[in-house]
């Protein structure tokens, strides 16, 4: 019987090398990466997938230069401004995780507006991971454990894995069943994304790169999860 998935993550990679190979600027590609997040909201929708997340801005990326950190974050204003009515319309629910105080506060806004307008849908849970580095949410969740224990005792004999977890940026997003990397071409690797989360998490690489991921690649990752048998340690 084939595998259910009910949580796909992604690492959007390749917009840049893939204006470098048409001779654009880096934006065209970051601009036809949107293209790729509709066709595969589009396509979990259809598939009746639950969750989605998506590595849509790191703490690394606030490294780049300057204009195109600032494209980056208007880019992502307009283009949660122009999609939310339609998720809302479909019953997407928007969330975000990540160290949202850093975000450039007129795109900040448009996220809140988002969160806001979407919280009581019950369909897919959509969560945009921005300015977002998984070692940094890890760390933010020991400062948590921490001022929590010194207002409120601790038991460390009650402490576990599921504990730590109510700590982390969101505690109720269950773990990936599927990771897929897009433009994995020499960089089959996690950066940094949900590395408390992914511990049994299937993982899915592809050459293709993030602006020609669409509906047939996405649905092609899907297909090969579903043929995986997970034990998660144990045998038969």
């Amino acid at each position: 019987m084939p595998t259910q998935v009910h949580h796909v993550a992604i690492i959007m990679d390749g917009n840049g090398r893939w204006a470098k190979k048409r001779g654009l600027p880096r934006i065209v590609g970051h601009r036809q990466g949107v293209e790729s997040v509709r066709a595969v909201v589009k396509a979990s929708l259809d598939l009746g997938i639950d969750y989605l997340t998506l590595y849509t801005f790191s703490t690394e990326n606030w490294q780049r230069p300057k204009r195109e950190v600032d494209t980056l974050m208007k880019m992502l204003k307009e283009m949660l401004a122009k999609e939310t009515p339609g998720l809302h319309k479909n019953n997407v629910r928007v969330k975000v995780i990540g160290r949202l105080d850093d975000v450039y506060p007129n795109a900040r806004k448009v996220v809140d507006d988002a969160i806001a307008l979407t919280k009581n849908n019950d369909g897919l849970v959509l969560t945009f991971c921005i300015s977002y580095g998984s070692r940094g949410e890890i760390i933010d969740a020991v400062k948590k454990i921490i001022m929590q224990d010194r207002k409120e005792h601790i038991a460390l004999d009650k402490f576990d894995e599921r504990t730590f977890a109510q700590f982390l940026y969101d505690p109720d997003l269950p773990d990936p069943d599927l990771l897929i990397r897009t433009g994995a071409e020499n960089r089959e690797r996690i950066s940094n994304f949900l590395l408390w989360q992914i511990a049994y998490t299937e993982i899915y690489f592809t050459k293709t790169l993030w602006p020609d991921f669409r509906r047939k690649e996405f649905t092609s990752a899907v297909d090969a999860f579903t043929q995986r048998e997970r034990l998660f340690g144990r045998v038969k």
